[in-house]
């Protein structure tokens, strides 16, 4: 992450003032790539996606891309489950913990920073992501439930609840199964998203490569009885 910002004096207070005219986000494999003794320094803004200030001498600011706190006891070292899935993976298959890593590395590939946090500690939290956008980024709670069932509203008001205590700007329910209409309703204007079975499979072929299914066992059960709405 980069801030680029420009000291001076406000001509209308007298006062300091400290403006950002550059901001950018890359990481370290892309940025060890380039050979900054030979590039034009607009054109390898462009390259890294800046945000530069459209006026820099009238010091037009630009909003300084978002910084977060990696450092959670929660977090734990996540497992690359995606690189080892069969050609046609069953999500059923996979173990909770599996289900979960798989949900961590997928938002990855979406252009989130994730964090996977521990099983029995997370207070409802599974994956915790980070969106550096300006302005439309910031930390993401996301929970994972593989259901057969339809997920209750009860999940969606205890998501909820995380998104508030959690002080993150969204939060993410992702199922195997899907949601009734009470859950939509309770959903609606807040900060929340609701990831159905079919909206993760066209999300991993999209973003992963990855061609999965979801073929319930019949002696499923789900992990804890909902409420059904």
């Amino acid at each position: 992450m980069f801030n680029g910002y420009v000291a001076t004096i406000d001509k209308g207070t007298g006062r300091p003032l400290r403006t950002c005219l550059v901001t950018l986000r890359t990481s370290r494999d892309i940025f060890t790539q380039l050979e900054l003794s030979k590039v034009d320094p607009l054109a390898c803004l462009k390259v890294l996606n800046a945000s530069v200030s459209k006026s820099p001498a009238e010091l037009a600011p630009v909003r300084p891309v978002l910084e977060f706190n990696m450092v959670d006891p929660r977090f734990i070292e996540e497992t690359d489950v995606l690189s080892g899935l069969d050609p046609r993976p069953n999500l059923m298959d996979l173990t909770p913990s599996e289900f979960e890593s798989l949900i961590t590395n997928l938002f990855q590939k979406m252009g989130l920073e994730t964090r996977l946090t521990q099983a029995s500690r997370d207070g409802g939290v599974d994956c915790v992501a980070y969106d550096p956008r300006p302005i439309f980024g910031g930390k993401v709670v996301i929970q994972a439930k593989r259901y057969k069932h339809t997920v209750g509203v009860s999940a969606v008001r205890d998501l909820f609840g995380t998104v508030q205590n959690e002080g993150a700007s969204k939060g993410i329910l992702v199922t195997t199964s899907g949601y009734g209409k009470a859950s939509f309703e309770f959903a609606d204007g807040k900060p929340l998203e609701l990831l159905s079975g079919s909206n993760l499979m066209y999300l991993l072929k999209e973003h992963a490569g990855v061609e999965a299914r979801i073929v319930m066992p019949e002696d499923w059960k789900d992990p804890q009885p909902d409420v059904q709405d």
